[in-house]
């Protein structure tokens, strides 16, 4: 697995926008300036990948000083709405990614959400598989399973490191079936009915490694599933660990009230 990811940058020309800021007001210039530049992304007037003028040229059209831009958007790039990238500058990045928690394809709801969503495969191999694989699928160590490591982008931004683990008379996908699609419409379309899965969420720090794939700062925090997939005779048909950014990506919970 590779240690460091970096992304396309998209060209854009530099974002013109209408900003102003009230100097008669209580409010800080600083946040005036980002919360107009907030919602500029949040409305769409800012897309994904778009420059920003340099603090500089932001400074000099509102007439502020250039400490006062850069602490505006020193603040958005803190809520990972904004990136500086060197040799290019401030871009815009993808809103958080919010997903409901239900058996469906992390690419599926991408593409539905319009984000944009690519697959970079880091592994596809097979073997024998871990004990906890092996116990999870319920099959013997020296069965065969398919491996896939995949890194899965939503606008050209890393969102989840997908690792997924499928039983090796199941399916092997090539790596060209897995870049182009989500791996949940490719066992669909083998004839694999899914039904049902367990799931488990949590959090914990990631690896240099985890991070550096992800472009996450070292020892950034990620969210974590383990997930048992299994199809309509209740057969086991795939073992999944992922992580996602915690800054890109929420899961959302429907919570029914009884009585």
């Amino acid at each position: 697995m590779p240690s460091r990811y970096a992304p396309s940058v998209p060209k854009h020309e530099p974002a013109q926008l209408r900003l102003a800021v009230d100097r008669a007001s209580h409010v800080p210039l600083y946040f005036q300036l980002a919360r107009q530049l907030e919602t500029a992304i949040e409305d769409g007037a800012l897309t994904p990948g778009t420059l920003l003028g340099n603090e500089v040229e932001l400074a000099a059209r509102l007439g502020l000083s250039r400490p006062t831009v850069r602490q505006a958007i020193g603040s958005l790039v803190d809520k990972g709405l904004l990136v500086r990238r060197r040799g290019v500058g401030t871009q815009v990045v993808h809103t958080g990614v919010t997903r409901p928690l239900e058996l469906s394809s992390l690419h599926d709801d991408l593409a539905a959400a319009g984000l944009e969503p690519a697959t970079r495969v880091l592994l596809n191999t097979a073997g024998p598989p871990p004990a906890e694989v092996a116990a999870a699928l319920g099959l013997p160590e020296s069965a065969r399973v398919a491996v896939l490591h995949r890194l899965r982008l939503s606008c050209g931004e890393p969102v989840a490191y997908l690792c997924n683990y499928l039983p090796g008379d199941l399916l092997e996908p090539s790596t060209g079936e897995l870049e182009g699609g989500g791996l949940y419409a490719l066992m669909r379309a083998r004839g694999i009915t899914l039904h049902s899965a367990q799931q488990r969420v949590g959090a914990r720090t990631g690896t240099q490694e985890e991070c550096g794939v992800l472009g996450e700062p070292a020892g950034a925090a990620l969210l974590t599933v383990r997930r048992i997939t299994y199809d309509d005779r209740g057969r086991p048909v795939e073992y999944g660990t992922h992580l996602y950014r915690a800054s890109r990506y929420a899961f959302e919970f429907r919570l029914l009230v009884r009585d």
